[in-house]
């Protein structure tokens, strides 16, 4: 029964537009390029502002057949800003391909002052292969280490951006890299099956449990929905917003769709909002944002163990500037008052300090009140 839903989750996930808008091909030089299937014209021909590697324009664009590690060969297209400090990684929704989405990354990687790498899943345009949850794993795996190798991307100047169904390969990705320089989820899902049956629970046959893995991702999060949004609930976004650890303003646009939210100006004036703060944030803030655990030990080079106030009011408060505020016994470096019912400090190792038997020096356990035994066969 789960294999049967999980198909039918992923029947309602994967729309890849038949037949692709585009096609690959080999330039004389050797190097790929790629044309619009209805026009045999290059995506390029439109858009001046993209140089395919022939001269001239404002940046270089390069078409990149990448292999997975499932075995498929998936198309990447890589816009290089000259002026750009930060990479956009964008995965894309479940009825696109890169042909259609060519004319947005050229006015992102403009608008944004970024490079801009996208790509199509596996069984989308001219990728090889099946759409899967864990064929889009793989196949994002394979950009980002295409990235590395080929461009010198790191992880720190890299921005993951993930819309609708190209949340989960985003959110896969994020969850994995703790110094992820920022995510930007659009139109974000919670899960497969909760955008299908709107269910309150995880199945293990769900795709893409987005919901579970946006707690572990350390990076400032910018989520982006329509609150309008007919296919994906806005509330999608506003949880995985409430759920995130290092959450950014999110961008909630009225009356916004689910496909038209690149249409309205409050969009791109956003996120470039985001992505400029993501470019001067320094490494130290980066460090605060992840929320290192702090230490809780004593800072002084005793060995003595930081302690409470005394509970009884008779009794001053005992601090001790070189013992990180704990009295020390004459003689030893170990505590006095070590069975101190208010204090609760720890057993001493001297010999010398005995375990106090009679009634009257297991009560209180304060300075005051142990001086009215002193004399007992306990000290």
């Amino acid at each position: 029964m789960g294999c049967v839903i999980s198909h039918l989750s992923a029947k309602f996930a994967f729309f890849p537009p038949s037949p692709p808008t585009y096609q690959i091909t080999k330039r004389d030089d050797g190097k790929l390029t790629a044309i619009y299937t209805s026009s045999s014209m290059p995506l390029t021909s439109a858009v001046g502002a993209v140089d395919d590697g022939g001269g001239g324009g404002g940046g270089s664009f390069d078409v990149l057949s990448l292999r997975t590690r499932r075995g498929n060969k998936i198309v990447a297209f890589y816009l290089k800003n000259p002026y750009a400090k930060l990479t956009l990684l964008y995965s894309h929704g479940n009825a696109a391909d890169l042909g259609q989405l060519f004319d947005l990354f050229v006015q992102l990687k403009a608008n944004l002052r970024v490079n801009l790498m996208g790509y199509d899943y596996s069984g989308y345009g001219a990728s090889t292969g099946k759409a899967s949850e864990l064929n889009t794993y793989a196949d994002i795996e394979a950009v980002y280490e295409c990235l590395q190798t080929e461009y010198g991307v790191s992880q720190e100047d890299l921005i993951l951006y993930g819309q609708s169904v190209g949340s989960g390969p985003t959110l896969h990705l994020a969850s994995r890299l703790p110094r992820l320089r920022g995510v930007v989820l659009h139109s974000a899902i919670l899960s497969g099956l909760r955008v299908v049956c709107h269910v309150n629970c995880t199945f293990c046959f769900d795709i893409y449990k987005n919901v579970n893995k946006i707690r572990k991702v350390k990076s400032p999060t910018l989520v982006i929905h329509g609150t309008e949004d007919d296919v994906v609930n806005w509330l999608h976004g506003n949880r995985l917003w409430k759920m995130a650890k290092d959450p950014y303003e999110p961008l909630w646009i009225k009356g916004g769709g689910h496909c038209n939210l690149e249409l309205y100006p409050d969009y791109i004036r956003h996120l470039y909002k985001f992505i400029y703060e993501m470019e001067i944030m320094t490494t130290k803030t980066r460090l605060a944002k992840m929320k290192l655990p702090k230490k809780t030990s004593p800072t002084c080079s005793c060995s003595c163990i930081k302690v409470g106030q005394p509970s009884c009011p008779k009794c001053p408060k005992l601090q001790c500037p070189e013992c990180c505020g704990m009295p020390r016994c004459p003689g030893c470096s170990c505590c006095l008052n070590w069975n101190c019912c208010s204090w609760g400090w720890v057993k001493p190792k001297c010999p010398d300090v005995k375990l106090r038997k009679c009634p009257s020096c297991l009560g209180c356990g304060c300075c005051t009140c142990l001086g009215t035994c002193m004399r007992c066969s306990c000290w």
